[in-house]
């Protein structure tokens, strides 16, 4: 009988490898990167139609990875830089 999840998948993980949800969440859906880049989901879904943003769909629901929204948001802050609003 298996006491734990490394006892049930027979030793194979890490404890470096396990993470809390929010550490591991790579992909997230519309209301998470809302929540993620501090815009409403209809903000996000805005960008989305226009092409503002790096996203894509997973069956029928849009879907955006970290990383790529970090380097986004990244590249939007340094083009933004110096200019006036």
């Amino acid at each position: 009988m298996a006491t734990g999840i490394t006892d049930y998948l027979g030793g194979l993980i890490c404890p470096e490898w396990v993470f809390s949800v929010s550490e591991s969440r790579e992909v997230m859906n519309i209301r998470q990167a809302s929540q993620y880049l501090g815009v409403s989901p209809d903000t996000l879904y805005r960008y989305i139609t226009e092409g503002e943003i790096p996203a894509f769909k997973l069956g029928n629901r849009w879907k955006f990875r970290k990383t790529i929204l970090d380097r986004w948001m990244e590249r939007k802050m340094s083009q933004g830089h110096g200019k006036k609003r």
